[in-house]
């Protein structure tokens, strides 16, 4: 993916903790930074739900040779 570069003015505060956060993660504050952006515009939480999307059609058939029907009968609301 292309990369551009954003110039953006913070507090020194601000600047200090963003630092601190990206070092205890070990990674940058730019990767820091680009992680926020997107946990605010809901892409991990997209990008989690179409991986696990994408797992279940691929193992569909080990899960229902293991469970069998009793997947059918949970999807369907019974227990």
């Amino acid at each position: 993916m292309a990369k551009t570069q954003l110039n953006v003015r913070v507090d020194e505060d601000t600047a200090r903790a963003a630092r601190e956060r990206a070092l205890e993660r070990g990674m940058s504050v730019n990767r820091y930074i680009e992680e926020l952006v997107r946990q605010d515009t809901g892409e991990a939480g997209h990008t989690f739900v179409e991986s696990a999307a994408d797992f279940m059609k691929q193992y569909e058939a080990v899960f229902v040779e293991e469970f069998g029907g009793e997947l059918e009968g949970r999807r369907e609301g019974r227990h």
